[in-house]
């Protein structure tokens, strides 16, 4: 028997207990062990009774779990950076195997937790930390261990895909559909961490750091949410023959640098991450072998992330039942450098409001050409106030570049507004 502390009972945590429960006799012919949970760290008594958890089984007090001799494994879902690092830390050193859905912290702290995993010889798994129920963590580390990745682009937050889905659906505003999406529970009270960017950037910072073997921190991860994007924006991308995804991108070049970027950007409507909608995530990745892969799911909810943290617990089981463990530890052998975004060379939409009247256009594509910005596409809407919209695509160009010009533009008289610039994706090969 296989012996479990569990710390959290709330959303992801019930959803464990009632996996374990339920799938009791398929669990134990898989892992080739009976697994139990033997106590449960929740200040909420009644939450852990109403899952039918034995009184004397709940405790407010860490020391009960980490000192317990009988527990092999503890799995941590409190979220957050403390107490959580704290207990996962003092776990490991008390020889116990931990299982986390904790992104927060593996982005933050994730070095210190390897390497003490690795310093104690205990397994210590997180495929519940990004995707939710999708595995991408253990395909990654094993599955496809035998490539070279060269890219992982991923749609990694539901409540964005959300938002951006019904925006493009119906042609509703921003404000609008977040407010309908708080409603319905698909985004929070405070959306900040959603719609910012920095939960997909979390994840991203953890899967590259697993994908090209070298340390990535969630400060090394370059951030835009989807807070700026307009119906309007949506309107021309559809009329150009893409959609707006906030994308998490990490991409490793020739040379051995890595780019890592969180973002909204235009995706070509053909590409297999644009029929990725709604509450639903995706993570697609190239590797040199097996060419283009895509995992798909869903990226949060109680029972596909409570899938996700049994898988880790199941896979542990069947280590400890063959007298193994941290057999695949920390991956990050390599110290590669991070491009700064000023170096990236991508393809961008720009829509600007300007003044309507002959040689505008060809005094505005004068500052691009002279900051080495090349124009691909132009779209003009003209309007009843003298004024214009201009809609640009530029061919690939360095981002600083296209910064200086659009700095010049900014300040010159003939330009009202600049009212959006946002990359493009999956169109050709980016260079670094």
């Amino acid at each position: 028997m296989i012996q479990i502390g569990l710390l959290g009972c709330g959303t992801v945590g019930s959803g464990v207990v009632k996996l374990l429960e339920k799938n009791a006799a398929t669990i134990a012919q898989r892992s080739g062990d009976e697994v139990v949970i033997r106590r449960v760290l929740e200040q909420d008594v009644d939450k852990c009774l109403a899952l039918g958890i034995e009184p004397d089984r709940i405790t407010s007090n860490f020391e009960d779990i980490v000192n317990d001799p009988e527990i092999d494994i503890v799995v941590e879902l409190i979220g957050g950076i403390e107490p959580a690092s704290t207990y996962i830390l003092e776990a490991m050193c008390q020889g116990k195997h931990v299982v986390t859905a904790n992104k927060d912290l593996i982005a933050v702290n994730g070095q210190a937790l390897f390497e003490t995993a690795e310093k104690h010889q205990v397994d210590f798994y997180f495929e519940a930390s990004v995707g939710g129920g999708i595995p991408i963590v253990y395909p990654l580390k094993q599955s496809l261990a035998g490539n070279q990745i060269q890219q992982v682009i991923g749609i990694l937050n539901g409540t964005t895909n959300y938002i951006l889905t019904k925006m493009s659906r119906q042609g509703l505003d921003y404000q609008q559909v977040l407010e309908e999406a708080q409603a319905l529970g698909y985004a929070e009270a405070d959306p900040t961490s959603d719609v910012s960017g920095l939960d997909a950037a979390r994840k991203i910072a953890i899967l590259s750091s697993i994908a090209f073997n070298s340390r990535v921190t969630l400060d090394d991860v370059y951030v835009e949410g989807i807070t700026g994007i307009t119906a309007e924006d949506i309107r021309y991308a559809h009329e150009l023959g893409f959609v707006i995804k906030l994308l998490a991108i990490a991409k490793e070049n020739k040379w051995g640098q890595i780019q890592v970027r969180v973002h909204p950007a235009f995706l070509p409507a053909n590409h297999p991450l644009a029929a990725v909608n709604d509450v639903f995530n995706a993570v697609y990745v190239q590797g040199d072998a097996v060419g283009e892969i895509m995992h798909f799911g869903r990226g949060a909810g109680q029972m596909p992330t409570a899938s996700a943290v049994v898988g880790d617990i199941i896979e542990i089981v069947r280590n400890l039942n063959h007298q193994t463990n941290a057999r695949i530890g920390c991956t990050c052998y390599e110290q590669k450098p991070i491009v700064s975004i000023n170096e990236l060379e991508v393809e961008y939409y720009i829509r600007m409001r300007v003044t309507d009247r002959p040689g505008v256009l060809a005094g505005i594509a004068g500052v691009f050409g002279n900051n080495n910005v090349s124009i691909a596409t132009v779209l003009q809407k003209s309007s009843d106030d003298n004024m214009a919209e201009l809609i640009m695509i530029t061919h690939r160009v360095r981002e600083k570049s296209l910064r200086d010009a659009l700095a010049v533009l900014s300040g010159m008289s003939i330009v009202s507004q600049i009212n959006s610039v946002i990359r493009l994706e999956g169109t050709q090969r980016e260079t670094v």
